[in-house]
């Protein structure tokens, strides 16, 4: 029996969410898992919530150190976005690119690139190339890179990506985002 309906359940997937930013990953994760349970149980393993909630779910249990597990999650979450809403459907291509995020925190940097760069053609095509998602995608596939020892390529992308954020307001996050992206992959950024 699923308790209170879809507003609890909304509510239980956003306590879920403030104790994985609070850093209380272990909790969150059992919270998503429960949530999970009764989002399919009342709206069906299809619904975009019960997609959502199993997606926080994969990256909660990354986070807990249950990496091989968050990783399966992830790529469950993955195709059942792209069988459900579709292969470039913004909200697939962010469980991707989390899949992409997970493979690199795993080690696994070659495959994180390979998906990295198959989002970011997706994310340019269907959103622009300095869309905040792109943008991210492409810190993402840069820091995979230097993770994997091709320091000049995540240079390149990232002085591209950069190009591109000239278009955003000056203070946008993004841009804050990718000059501490640069700087943490250890390329010097000329003022001028």
């Amino acid at each position: 029996m699923v308790r209170g309906g879809v507003h609890d359940l909304a509510a239980r997937n956003a306590r879920a969410a403030a104790l994985f930013t609070a850093g209380n990953v272990k909790e969150a994760a059992d919270m998503f898992e429960d949530t999970l349970r009764g989002c399919r149980a009342l709206l069906g393993r299809d619904h975009h919530a019960t997609l959502t909630v199993a997606g926080n779910l994969g990256a909660a249990r990354m986070s807990a150190g249950q990496r091989r597990e968050g990783i399966r999650l992830i790529a469950e979450n993955v195709a059942d976005r792209s069988r459900v809403l579709g292969e470039e459907d913004p909200r697939t291509l962010t469980a991707r690119d989390a899949l992409a995020v997970a493979y690199r925190l795993h080690g696994d940097v070659d495959d994180a690139v390979q998906l990295s760069g198959k989002v970011i053609a997706q994310r340019i095509r269907v959103l622009g190339p300095a869309h905040p998602d792109t943008l991210t995608s492409r810190m993402g596939m840069a820091r995979s890179q230097a993770a994997a020892g091709d320091l000049d390529a995540a240079a390149a992308l990232l002085s591209a990506a950069m190009q591109d954020a000239e278009s955003l307001p000056p203070r946008h996050p993004h841009r804050t985002a990718l000059a501490e992206c640069a700087e943490a992959i250890g390329m010097t950024l000329l003022e001028g």
